[in-house]
């Protein structure tokens, strides 16, 4: 496996697994955890679990990249008609650049790394001098970055929220509604935001469905998918590994993930 000294082999009971010295035999392998920065180099190890018929939803490479690099992921919903919010994919852009592009989607974005995970790089930009910080901070990082018009997601409240939609195999596994306090941060439970847990009926209409579009678009069989009522119902981002460990994280997520595995065994 590319990045270690990993190997699988197939044999009469099984898959054969080796890695730092420990080895596994099996047929079912559960994929989980790999970080955004991490998952080109994990490729090779996904190829070798579809080549010798691993079950494992995690073996898809191509859904990985469309849902990991950000502006892959916009592609696929542009081809699909997902609906999302118009943005802007940039690479180190100049100063102009990225000026035309702000001023285009309107002076009031959201800016991201194409690839990256948590909300820590994420920035809520309404003046070229927010711009210019951002600018600086993703050249000194040396990624990529995109922009995105800002949705409105504000509640009745005033505060701004979305929803996480987890979805496996085309049904909808858990639906929380996220509230940030901060309308200048993003909404992820390490940036403050309050999370509470929902009915599938309880979502807003159509962003169920919407969810579900979303995992299909970009050929992913399980993922938790964020997203906003507001702007006619858009979607954020889909994310490959959503987290188990939130309220009611292993019965409502953890264990249909894995009875999907052994669903066939």
């Amino acid at each position: 496996m590319t990045g270690g000294s990993g190997r699988i082999d197939t044999m009469d009971e099984g898959l054969r697994l080796e890695a730092d010295g420990l080895a596994a035999t099996t047929d079912t392998v559960l994929v989980y955890g790999i970080p955004p920065h991490r998952r080109r180099a994990f490729e090779n190890c996904q190829r070798q679990l579809r080549a010798h018929g691993a079950r494992a939803l995690g073996a898809g490479t191509q859904a990985w990249r469309a849902a990991t690099e950000k502006d892959r992921t916009i592609e696929c919903f542009t081809r699909d008609g997902i609906a999302h919010m118009p943005t802007i994919a940039l690479s180190r852009p100049t100063v102009q650049e990225a000026a035309e592009a702000f001023e285009h989607l309107g002076g009031d974005v959201w800016a991201r790394p194409t690839v990256g995970m948590g909300g820590s790089d994420v920035f809520h930009i309404t003046t070229r001098a927010q711009l210019a910080t951002a600018a600086r901070h993703y050249a000194t990082a040396g990624t990529d970055w995109l922009i995105a018009r800002d949705a409105a997601n504000f509640n009745q409240d005033g505060r701004r929220h979305q929803y996480r939609v987890v979805v496996l195999g085309g049904q909808v596994l858990r639906a929380v509604e996220h509230i940030q306090p901060d309308p200048d941060a993003p909404c992820n439970e390490s940036r403050g935001t309050v999370s509470t847990l929902l009915r599938e009926e309880d979502l807003p209409t159509g962003l169920a469905e919407l969810a579900v579009s979303a995992t299909k678009s970009l050929g992913l069989p399980f993922a938790g998918v964020d997203l906003a009522a507001e702007s006619g119902g858009v979607v954020f981002e889909v994310n490959v590994h959503p987290m188990f460990g939130t309220v009611r994280g292993l019965e409502t997520v953890a264990v249909p993930y894995v009875a999907a595995h052994l669903a066939s065994a």
